[in-house]
């Protein structure tokens, strides 16, 4: 199965793409790319450059269709740039109308409030989210890692870069029960 992982030009915090992006290639699917421009992507660890990283695909020129399931790294900066995308939020709120399993991490969720996904659904993410996510309409826990299976798809949520393995267990697990698999 191809699974997207999006992701701004810059602020993607590194160790929240790469680990997972591990995890989804050990369970035999194939993680593709996708950020709101072509060429590569600037990542970071906190608040210094790290490693670029190659664009597999531009989110306007994707469809929903051609995933699976998608992830959402966080980086405080990261989804900051991808909620003001017209073209990245529509992609995210497309998976949630699919029916297809989301996984998001720190502050990944901030794309979730602004794609109005996120009414009735219970999920973590990085402490300072708390009030967005409650005034999205969801219901906000401070736990390691969250599954919420409220509607046809599942959303799979974390804290930090500590809660990665936990994380990635969760989703990968997720993803594999997924509808067309």
């Amino acid at each position: 199965m191809k699974i997207a992982f999006l992701v701004a030009p810059e602020g993607t915090e590194q160790i929240e793409l790469t680990e997972p992006w591990q995890a989804v290639t050990e369970t035999g699917d194939t993680p593709s790319l996708l950020s709101t421009e072509s060429g590569r992507i600037q990542a970071f660890n906190h608040l210094d450059k790290a490693d670029t990283f190659p664009v597999d695909q531009r989110v306007g020129e994707a469809s929903v269709d051609d995933f699976g399931a998608l992830v959402l790294p966080g980086g405080v900066a990261n989804p900051d740039l991808l909620r003001t995308d017209e073209r990245a939020v529509a992609f995210v709120r497309s998976f949630f109308e699919a029916g297809k399993p989301v996984a998001a991490i720190c502050h990944a969720p901030w794309t979730l409030v602004e794609a109005d996904v996120l009414s009735g659904r219970t999920l973590t993410s990085w402490p300072s989210l708390r009030t967005d996510i409650r005034n999205a309409g969801g219901i906000w826990v401070d736990e390691r890692v969250r599954i919420c299976a409220n509607g046809p798809n599942t959303l799979i949520t974390s804290r930090k870069p500590d809660d990665l393995t936990a994380f990635a267990a969760a989703f990968t697990e997720v993803f594999a029960k997924a509808p067309g698999r």
